[in-house]
């Protein structure tokens, strides 16, 4: 093969590819590694490879230095390196030392594992999720049953009753048994087969700014950027205002009656949901400039019963994202003090 077929092999290459000398200074670049380092060729030439890291980034540094020192080759799994720019990213780093007319260079190799592990991260998110809600479904219907012959006892004990004191305590009874089926109800969700019609998903965003301009007068500022060019997705519309609205409450109950929620739209391509890779997926996010999601529950924040506010069921997440599922979507967040984003994945080529 001719020398300008190996240059344009290694251009392609999906990981990107940094050529350095013995000096850490960089002597060339593939197009992959400019796109990491947000950083051309052109300038990024006999600039030092420290130049692309944060200042506090060490470790591949040191596998650079070792790797000239032994002369042997290195490789990490998962590291993760922060640049310049102060991003992190995760990759799967191979060092090999190179020796040609004398020169000592290093070949660096860098894969980007950040959307790998997210795709593995959203998948074992909805198994666990299924797996949390049939054990919930599981232990509802048990309880369901000896609940409805509690609440049918009581009724017949207040039929028998002439004393007006006990009667009450039987109307407690019924009263505590009514709010626990409407509670196992709850946890069930709604168990009917999505009726899916084409839709336009900011009607329906529109719909819940609504409802929550009403719920809410004038005490949270309301908001909306959304991108007209989505077309009408086939859902269950309302299952999207259902998921939608527990996710706005959420977000409004965070803000305690002061601050801001904003509803946005954006297209994504050829994005992947639980490892299914869709042409084109709309995602929803609802951002809010509250406290965030406290640290302690990031992890279970879409189980049963898991809950940030001490008068909340934990039940609105939880079922937000069963009903996403139904649609072959799925719900994600990112949340920091002063921003919370809930971002719903609906795949719109999927029918």
């Amino acid at each position: 093969m001719s020398d300008h077929l190996y240059a344009t092999i290694i251009e392609h290459q999906a990981a990107a590819i940094v050529l350095i000398n013995a000096e850490q200074r960089i002597e060339f670049m593939n197009l992959a590694a400019e796109t990491m380092f947000n950083v051309s060729l052109n300038r990024a030439e006999n600039e030092l490879f420290s130049s692309l890291l944060s200042k506090g980034e060490h470790t591949l540094l040191e596998l650079v230095a070792e790797s000239f020192q032994s002369v042997s080759a290195w490789s990490e799994r998962e590291l993760v390196l922060s640049l310049s720019n102060n991003t992190e990213i995760t990759v799967a780093c191979a060092i090999n030392p190179l020796t040609e007319g004398g020169k000592s260079r290093a070949l660096v190799e860098l894969s980007s594992l950040d959307r790998h592990l997210k795709i593995s991260k959203d998948s074992s998110l909805i198994h666990e999720h299924k797996a949390a809600h049939n054990i919930v479904r599981g232990l509802a219907h048990e309880i369901k049953n000896p609940l409805g012959g509690l609440r049918g006892a009581a009724q017949l004990l207040e039929n028998e009753l002439n004393d007006s004191e006990l009667v009450e305590y039987t109307k407690i009874i019924i009263k505590e048994a009514d709010r626990l089926h409407k509670l196992v109800d709850q946890m069930l969700g709604p168990n009917m087969v999505p009726n899916k019609q084409f839709h336009n998903i900011h009607e329906v965003l529109q719909h819940v700014l609504g409802l929550t301009a009403i719920e809410n007068a004038e005490s949270i500022t309301l908001r909306f950027d959304y991108d007209p060019s989505i077309p009408e997705i086939k859902l269950d519309r309302d299952l999207l205002v259902q998921a939608v609205l527990n996710i706005t409450r959420n977000a409004i109950r965070a803000l305690a009656g002061n601050g801001m929620v904003i509803f946005k739209t954006r297209v994504l391509r050829r994005h992947t949901i639980a490892s299914k890779l869709y042409k084109l997926v709309a995602c929803i996010s609802i951002i809010d400039n509250g406290p965030g999601v406290p640290d302690e529950i990031r992890d279970e924040i879409f189980f049963p019963m898991v809950s940030g506010q001490s008068d909340g069921s934990g039940l609105g997440l939880a079922i937000s994202q069963m009903l996403i599922n139904r649609h072959n979507g799925l719900i994600e967040f990112d949340s920091e003090p002063g921003q919370t984003e809930f971002r719903i994945l609906l795949p719109i080529d999927a029918h």
